[in-house]
């Protein structure tokens, strides 16, 4: 088997990356690593479409349950325990598997990360504030004034990489992108990049539909309820960012109602979907499936052998 080999498999949500990943953990000697930004949260687990418990048993997966929600984790953070779990699993002789659809977390392992700023909470305030009056589009317009690199590669409803441009942009008087073209990009194993992109976007919104109606009958609402509870948690907390909770959470404020939340948390989780697959299709070096595919898993796990032996 080939040394310093680590396998991305990564896909729009909704895109059977976990299960794809836990029947090769049965076929190939890989061990799973999560590279899921809201997944690293204990009590998040529902609304994150978090493997079982019993599946965890089986088959343990790094980097899911390591904060609690009140706490923030960055980009940053995540490249550091990933690279500790990779060294790991080489070092045991084994095969690191990373798996998720945080595609800023990938790009961070792969590619280096910036020595960014540190995140200032009044700042912060200070943009949400901004934002609950003129809307997050009028704050792209205005990154797009002092940082058009990154109003282009930002959609104008991703409020959160928008607030931390501007953010990064107010702290230091640079842009996001002048601190991103300073980045170091550390030694790195080799890195194996499989896509699961479905063929038919419209299957894959049904996916995406049927799954967040799974969610709201197996207590997403309560999930989020308990969630309000914990002192020190806020709606605008890290955490409480991901598609799904933010809109629940609302409803749970009476800013509107449970199908207006449930419609908005769909639209969002599209949005979110079409933004992961604008982003594998500008990656290079991807191999590509499609995870709807009858005999999918049987292709991935004779090219992963074939590349393995290599």
């Amino acid at each position: 088997m080939r040394e310093g080999i680590a396998i991305c498999l990564m896909g729009p949500t909704a895109s059977r990356k976990t299960d794809i990943a836990v029947e090769l953990a049965g076929r190939l000697p890989v061990d799973l690593i999560s590279v899921d930004s809201a997944m690293v949260y204990r009590g998040m687990d529902i609304g994150t479409a978090k493997p079982h418990p019993d599946i965890l048993r089986q088959v343990p997966q790094r980097l899911i349950d390591i904060r609690d929600p009140e706490d923030a984790y960055s980009a940053g953070e995540f490249v550091r325990d990933a690279r500790a779990e990779i060294e790991r699993s080489l070092n045991a002789g084994r095969v690191p598997l990373l798996v998720g659809g945080t595609m800023m977390y990938f790009r961070a392992l792969m590619k280096g990360i910036a020595a960014l700023p540190a995140a200032d909470a009044d700042v912060r305030a200070a943009i949400d504030k901004q934002a609950a009056r003129v809307g997050w589009p009028a704050l792209h317009a205005q990154l797009a004034g002092v940082d058009p690199l990154s109003a282009v590669r930002i959609e104008p409803t991703d409020s959160q990489r928008i607030q931390r441009a501007l953010e990064v942009y107010r702290v230091s008087g640079r842009t996001f992108s002048d601190w991103q073209a300073e980045t170091e990009v550390p030694d790195s194993p080799q890195f194996i990049k499989l896509a699961l992109l479905p063929a038919s976007r419209g299957t894959l919104h049904e996916r995406i539909g049927q799954r967040l109606d799974y969610m709201m009958n197996s207590g997403f609402v309560a999930e989020v309820r308990t969630l309000q509870k914990r002192p020190g948690l806020t709606a605008d907390s890290t955490s409480m960012r991901a598609v799904g909770y933010r809109q629940l959470w609302s409803f749970l404020d009476g800013e509107y109602s449970l199908e207006e939340a449930g419609r908005r948390a769909l639209y969002a989780t599209r949005q979110l979907a079409k933004r992961q697959i604008t982003w594998l299709r500008s990656e290079s070096g991807l191999t590509v499936f499609d995870p709807l595919e009858v005999d999918v898993l049987a292709t991935i796990t004779a090219f992963l052998r074939k590349e393995l032996d290599a």
